[in-house]
């Protein structure tokens, strides 16, 4: 028999354990465009990009780099994951199935897509509301596109910088092979321009 002393003593220690874990991507689940539920434990091992995607953007052609990207790297370990979201000048009106089907057509996406989901406010996915936390914005850079996406977003909202949220469609996140995020990439960087980095955790 254990002692109230041992299993308290046993208690706390699964307590310390358990309050001093780190989140990582693997942490998180969200729902796949065919709805299945996609565990992101099952990506251990592996780099990944993540990015909040959408049909009818200015952007919308990265999905030709993120493309190339993958074809290029997947057997090195290198995993897209596109999640597509409306809540950035309604660009993502299709269901999960209609934006497959776009995406498949006009770019060959392979890379897994995942359901159509908010990336912002109280119903955001839980996997974005944890990457913007890691990686909080940081300005979009002195570029004529990023100065572009400044004053656009500045003149509807003076203060929109000061919050660490997703700012458009086609935002980046990088996550190494510990489930960590290293990287957040505006809108405004090209799929291509990540390539270094990329190899870098491979």
């Amino acid at each position: 028999m254990f002692s109230l002393r041992s299993l308290w003593i046993a208690g706390a220690a699964l307590c310390l354990l358990s309050c001093n874990h780190t989140p990582t991507i693997y942490d998180f689940e969200a729902e796949s465009n065919t709805g299945e539920e996609v565990n992101f434990s099952d990506y251990k091992g592996k780099v990944l990009l993540i990015v909040n995607t959408a049909s009818k953007c200015g952007f919308t052609p990265q999905y030709d780099g993120l493309e190339e990207l993958y074809k290029k790297y997947r057997d090195q370990g290198l995993v897209v994951i596109g999640f597509p979201c409306d809540q950035f000048g309604h660009q993502e009106p299709g269901s999960n199935e209609e934006i497959e089907e776009f995406c498949r057509l006009n770019y060959g996406v392979t890379f897994p897509l995942m359901a159509k989901s908010d990336v912002n406010g109280e119903d955001a996915n839980e996997v974005f509301k944890w990457l913007y936390s890691q990686k909080p914005f940081a300005g979009f850079g002195d570029s004529e596109r990023g100065k572009f996406m400044d004053g656009m977003l500045a003149r509807n909202n003076p203060d929109y910088a000061s919050n660490p949220d997703i700012k458009w469609n086609f935002t980046k996140f990088l996550v190494d092979r510990k489930g960590r995020v290293v990287e957040r990439f505006e809108p405004v960087v090209a799929p291509a321009d990540l390539e270094s980095q990329i190899q870098a955790l491979l």
